[in-house]
């Protein structure tokens, strides 16, 4: 994407077969992206942009303010989540099978002697994996029911920028990785908000409407979320 200068703003412009234009601050560094539709002038993106500077810097103080996990080496006493919860890494070499169990608040990581850090991540991820999917799939059969929507496929991976994405027209969506080490209402309110596109495409106020009427206090899931510690690799909603 082209990089454009907006008095000490720098940004990505993308533009687009869309009818309105959508500004994205992206984490971990506040990197702005605006998606601007094909017939837009120039004059009037930077209008835009302009008149949005204070939410724009107030978003990349956010950002910059978030606390932050250290760089994960996977090995026998550092910190890692599950649901929102902290525990200890312990990591046992064994033969055998490698597998992940919790209990007496540690994270009991099983691999083979020598196992790689990329091949421990491997397997924590995995477990990980296993843990957001099962949890999803309730949440899924309750809230479809409730917002009377049906999605036809779900699935979970790792995200950069997003919690979640939803693909209206194929009624298909992706929950981040990441939400298996967030708090339950964290991901519940992704789901619920990803359900909700398939009512109304845009975060405009007939969505928020939608948002407080199946799940009133989700403002406050939503901070929460952005509260938590963020990875190297993080994301925003």
């Amino acid at each position: 994407m082209p990089q454009v200068q907006i008095g000490s703003l720098s940004l990505q412009l993308n533009r687009k077969a869309i009818k309105n234009l959508h500004i994205s601050v992206l984490p971990p560094d506040g990197r702005i992206r605006v998606s601007a539709p094909e017939h837009m002038t120039d004059t009037a993106i930077r209008m835009a942009v302009v008149s949005r500077i204070p939410w724009i810097k107030q978003q990349q103080r956010d950002f910059a303010a978030q606390p932050r996990q250290s760089n994960r080496a996977l090995v026998s006493g550092e910190c890692h989540y599950l649901w929102g919860k902290r525990y200890r890494l312990n990591v046992m070499e064994q033969h055998g099978r490698h597998e992940v169990k919790v209990s007496g608040g540690k994270i009991h990581l099983f691999v083979n002697p020598g196992t790689s850090v990329e091949n421990r991540a491997l397997v924590l991820n995995e477990f990980y994996r296993t843990q957001l999917k099962t949890d999803i799939k309730k949440l899924i059969n309750q809230w479809q029911k409730h917002i009377d929507v049906e999605i036809v496929d779900w699935n979970v991976k790792k995200m950069k920028t997003k919690w979640g994405s939803c693909n209206i027209e194929a009624k298909r969506i992706w929950l981040n990785l990441e939400l298996a080490k967030k708090p339950p209402e964290c991901l519940e309110y992704i789901l619920v908000h990803e359900l909700v596109h398939l009512l109304e495409r845009h975060h405009n106020e007939q969505f928020r409407a939608y948002m407080d009427k199946f799940i009133p206090n989700w403002r406050e899931r939503r901070d929460l979320l952005k509260s938590m510690p963020l990875a190297f690799e993080t994301w925003s909603y």
